[in-house]
């Protein structure tokens, strides 16, 4: 596959095991990332759907890059048959370095810390320090209620519309990647 994507930051829970439909949906995210030949990029995590994604993109035999920080290493949740596992100082220093790494990012499931870390790379995109495309996977209508208050932070003016069409929302793993490869980040204007 001929694209400038080659590698993909995905932010999801380190809990959400007990779900089946989001246990499902960790394969089909695999699948889709091993099927259009590009790395995961993601916490370094063994446990949750963390873990359930890294597992399912090594089991097809594809590369998955963690990083994890130092503080994380002693609670014994470090993923340890990652192809790559880098150990970093910080919160801070995690979230640059798989920024830096991934061409895009994509939030699954997950609670604050996945949000936080998400929102982050959308805030990121909307000054233009990058032009990578930002993507949410809406696997069991999960973020129907984010999405609403996206819409209406629109309306009431706290978001301009082209800002909201910046993130991308599908709840096909392979439909997303696609809009990703096709992806043309707008011109940053001047309202910011």
């Amino acid at each position: 596959m001929q694209n400038s994507i080659k590698a993909i930051a995905i932010y999801c829970g380190s809990n959400g095991n007990n779900n089946s439909v989001y246990r499902e949906m960790a394969g089909q995210v695999a699948a889709a990332i091993v099927g259009a030949e590009l790395t995961l990029i993601y916490g370094g995590a063994s446990v949750g759907l963390m873990g359930n994604i890294a597992n399912a993109v090594l089991k097809l035999g594809g590369k998955v890059v963690g990083v994890l920080p130092q503080s994380l290493m002693s609670k014994e949740i470090a993923h340890a048959g990652l192809t790559d596992l880098r150990i970093v100082n910080s919160m801070h220093d995690r979230k640059a370095m798989i920024a830096e790494m991934a061409d895009g990012f994509i939030m699954l499931p997950g609670g604050p810390g996945t949000w936080e870390e998400f929102f982050e790379m959308v805030t990121w995109a909307k000054l233009g320090h990058h032009q990578k495309p930002c993507g949410i996977l809406n696997t069991n209508n999960y973020y129907d209620l984010i999405i609403k208050f996206l819409d209406h932070t629109v309306n009431e003016k706290f978001l301009h519309a082209d800002h909201r069409d910046m993130i991308l929302i599908d709840d096909s793993p392979q439909a997303l990647l696609k809009r990703f490869f096709s992806y043309k980040a707008p011109t940053v204007s001047a309202w910011l």
